[in-house]
């Protein structure tokens, strides 16, 4: 998709805990609302930007339920009322969604959510966990923890499934543009943003396009 510098959306990269999280905020260019993506670590510093920027915070994206990407939720919630819009399959699966199920809103695969003026695809992605998502809009994508720049999220931890993670590469994220900006959900590459075309050229697991040699690769100790 090719975008005219008015028309594309704000996005803030914040670097924040020790584990090298990146959490997002977004929104429509030249709005007054943004949402935060794995709002965790230091939930004064996600309000400043926000305040910084001009916008009113109005929701929170998780593209999965590990600790290190959720654990500003009670916080943000305390301080506002605010929806967090996770995919179904990982609100039945994770126990420690539970504490803030009244605010959830369980989204199905491909869902469109307009939150901050924008329309964001809630794209299913498992592998790294059963109900991991990306998030696609505005010609970019918070991949959390399925993509990150040169790498792909684990797949050994509890609801792992390196196939599922194969089939979200090459069959959910295969069907984007190349010039998709990539927002990974931690600093583990060369460039702290990237796109789907340089990934599918240097990426070494979009190299592997068959399913036994990914699976292999993926699950060998490195």
């Amino acid at each position: 998709m090719n975008q005219t510098k008015s028309e594309t959306p704000y996005v803030r990269q914040l670097a924040l805990g020790p584990k090298k999280n990146f959490v997002y905020l977004s929104g429509s260019p030249g709005g007054t609302e943004a949402f935060v993506v794995d709002p965790a670590w230091d939930v004064n510093a996600i309000l400043a930007a926000v305040e910084e920027a001009g916008r009113k915070l109005s929701g929170i994206f998780l593209t999965h339920h590990h600790d290190d990407h959720i654990n500003g939720v009670p916080e943000l919630l305390q301080r506002a009322d605010l929806p967090v819009y996770v995919q179904k399959a990982e609100v039945d699966f994770a126990e420690v969604l539970r504490p803030f199920a009244n605010a959830i809103r369980a989204v199905s695969p491909g869902e469109k959510v307009k939150v901050a003026g924008l329309e964001v695809e809630c794209l299913h992605t498992p592998g790294h966990t059963p109900g991991a998502q990306c998030l696609s809009c505005g010609g970019g994508l918070f991949a959390g923890d399925t993509l990150f720049v040169n790498a792909c999220g684990r797949c050994d931890f509890k609801g792992g499934d390196p196939g599922a993670m194969h089939r979200s590469l090459f069959g959910v994220l295969g069907r984007l543009s190349g010039e998709t900006a990539l927002y990974p959900g931690h600093d583990y590459g060369d460039v702290k943003v990237s796109s789907l075309g340089r990934e599918r050229e240097r990426n070494p697991y979009f190299q592997l396009r068959e399913r036994e040699a990914f699976v292999k690769y993926r699950m060998t100790p490195r």
